[in-house]
């Protein structure tokens, strides 16, 4: 297949559409199901390329969620807990622990279940059933993938009545080393970002503390692969093997490491006790569960608890989550790690990554206060890594 036409373009006034290879070569990529657009394809070869990555990095199975082109969580194939497969809606599913590729996509779905909302996909692995099963179950608009089972496709093709978007891709396709765009009429010409993310850009240990245990350095890697692939600026919380808040496309530093806190804090939140034992009602679905939760960890749970709103979502009145049980909890976290995908400007940012229990850190550096922001790291025990690369995407 040479060229296929779409519907439109990011618009339904934007028209005509279709996507081609700039040198008349075949595309890389078979439609199995559906029909994607622009935006699905921007979606998928995005983030395609971010779990190609990490598996190559890490040499384990990964699963991200995209949405408007930045990724809401990517995560690689392990267990998961208890308290998680609860919060990610999933401790009903049979063989989840013997699918990695499931584990991954379970933690990278539930991560921001909110943002998630009509994802897109991206699979490192040949899909199987377990995989399947968890897709056809959520609100999505398409997955990308190297392959499927026939049994995973079969499930997949049930799903919005056979008109599921479901894309592969060779995973053996190497893309031209300069990439073209264009803004106004105006071409732009750039090489691709190559960059390499591993291990070894983690050796430049700036702060005091310059221990870096393994798992701190896979969390890392995840979150600069996850911020490569992320509308810039953007700040990338991961821990466990997982992405677990992202901010993206803020024009502020700060803006993106609170955004980012917000959302690590709430996946830390919904696994509390107090929000897995919410007594929702049998009829209320998961889609709506996400929203009252949403609202139940926010400063604004009166809007689901108060008289006349909770009888909506509970079988009984639940007691509200205070700001102090919530600071207290999250107080006792440690272990997270944080990702920038350029310097720290000011020291603000590590005083907010703190709050969310953040003990490593890897950022360009570069800034004229580094002696600040590596001041506040030493403040707190932090192990802070320069990688001299910034990665911006756009």
């Amino acid at each position: 297949m040479k060229e296929l036409a779409l519907k439109y373009g990011c618009n339904p006034n934007q028209k005509p559409s279709k996507i081609f290879m700039h040198d008349g070569s075949d595309l890389p990529i078979e439609i199995l199901s559906g029909r994607p657009g622009y935006i699905n394809f921007m979606d998928a070869f995005n983030s395609w390329q971010l779990v190609k990555e990490v598996k190559a990095a890490l040499n384990m199975p990964v699963a991200t969620s995209f949405k408007h082109v930045s990724p809401t969580s990517a995560a690689v194939g392990l267990p998961l807990s208890d308290a998680l497969k609860k919060a990610c809606f999933v401790d009903d599913v049979e063989g989840l622990d013997e699918s990695p590729l499931a584990c991954a996509y379970a933690r990278a779905r539930g991560t921001d279940r909110m943002s998630s909302f009509g994802d897109f996909i991206a699979l490192s692995d040949v899909c199987d059933a377990t995989t399947a099963k968890l897709i056809k179950r959520e609100v999505s608009d398409g997955v990308i993938a190297p392959g499927y089972t026939d049994e995973a496709l079969a499930i997949l093709k049930q799903k919005r009545k056979g008109n599921y978007n479901v894309i592969k891709i060779d995973e053996n396709f190497v893309p031209d080393p300069i990439e073209h765009k264009q803004v106004y009429g105006i071409t732009f010409e750039q090489g691709r970002n190559n960059f390499k993310i591993d291990e070894e850009l983690l050796s430049n240990l700036v702060t005091s503390n310059k221990e870096l245990p393994d798992s701190a350095k896979r969390d890392l890697i995840i979150a600069l692969i996850t911020l490569k692939y992320t509308q810039s600026n953007s700040v990338c919380y991961a821990v466990d093997g997982q992405a677990i808040g992202v901010g993206a496309g803020q024009q502020s530093r700060i803006h993106c490491t609170r955004l980012a806190g917000q959302k690590a804090d709430n996946w830390h939140l919904r696994q509390t006790e107090k929000v897995l034992n919410l007594p929702f009602k049998s009829t209320l679905g998961r889609p709506d569960r996400d929203n009252v939760i949403d609202v139940y960890i926010s400063d604004d749970y009166e809007d689901v608890l108060a008289d006349g709103a909770w009888q909506q979502y509970f079988t009984e009145q639940p007691a509200p989550f205070t700001r102090e049980e919530k600071k207290a909890y999250l107080s006792s976290l440690t272990g997270v790690a944080v990702g920038s995908d350029a310097f720290f400007p000011f020291s603000d940012n590590i005083e907010r990554a703190r709050k969310s229990g953040v003990s490593y850190i890897a950022q360009p550096g570069g800034s004229v206060r580094d002696d600040l922001v590596i001041e506040a790291c030493d403040k707190y025990g932090i192990a802070m890594a320069f990688t001299g690369m910034r990665l911006f995407h756009h």
